[in-house]
């Protein structure tokens, strides 16, 4: 209290009284409430157009918006798994002009004219695609929920391999790789199946490979 009586109680504002008042004014001195009532920055939207699953979509999205959440949430495409949302259980994975990626890492308006496959494309309930027949077969899944990005990245390792594309085990970068045990296993790292059916997702897609494992 000063000798006229003021007493400051607040950052907000000054209390103005003492014994002679109970009066109370309040003097605004700006901060977050002068922020209050003031109109938000609407976000950024862009349109983008891809193939996603053979077919032609456009939408327009906020250019945060990962590629992600436009397949589930704006496609309805929910087979595509969010999981860790860091880039690091694989669930999100999905191919894009025939490689693997994690969806969940990449912006939907990066991808314009893009070829996106998602587990939706790559098969039907009456027409499975050889992995998704594999996978059954061998009971590569248990909880399921990571299957989606498991077996979209089962099928590009094979194409990686096959194309001759090599990985950190490689023994001899001027040697085609082939579809070994250790070769898969290595390309399938990123892909977390907290079940641990890593040898029967390892047997289908031995199956699919045509090899021994």
């Amino acid at each position: 209290m000063n000798g006229s009586g003021e007493i400051d109680v607040s950052r907000r504002g000054i209390l103005i009284g003492g014994a002679a008042s109970a009066a109370m004014v309040a003097v605004p001195t700006g901060g977050a409430d002068a922020a209050v009532g003031q109109p938000q920055p609407q976000p950024s939207m862009m349109p983008v157009s891809f193939e996603v699953n053979g077919k032609r979509r456009t939408l327009r999205v906020d250019t945060r918006t990962t590629l992600l959440d436009a397949l589930r949430e704006n496609m309805k495409l929910t087979g595509t798994k969010k999981g860790c949302d860091h880039g690091q259980c694989g669930a999100c994975t999905v191919i894009v002009d025939g490689k693997r990626i994690n969806s969940c890492l990449s912006l939907a308006v990066m991808h314009e004219g893009d070829k996106i496959t998602t587990i939706e494309g790559l098969g039907t309930v009456k027409d499975l695609h050889p992995m998704q027949a594999a996978f059954v077969k061998h009971d590569g899944y248990q909880c399921g929920y990571c299957t989606p990005g498991q077996i979209c990245s089962a099928v590009a390792v094979l194409r990686e391999i096959k194309a001759g594309v090599p990985s950190h085990v490689t023994g001899d970068l001027t040697a085609k790789p082939t579809a070994s045990n250790a070769e898969m296993r290595e390309r399938m790292s990123g892909n977390i199946c907290r079940c641990g059916a890593y040898s029967n997702i390892l047997e289908a897609m031995t199956e699919v490979a045509g090899v021994d494992a």
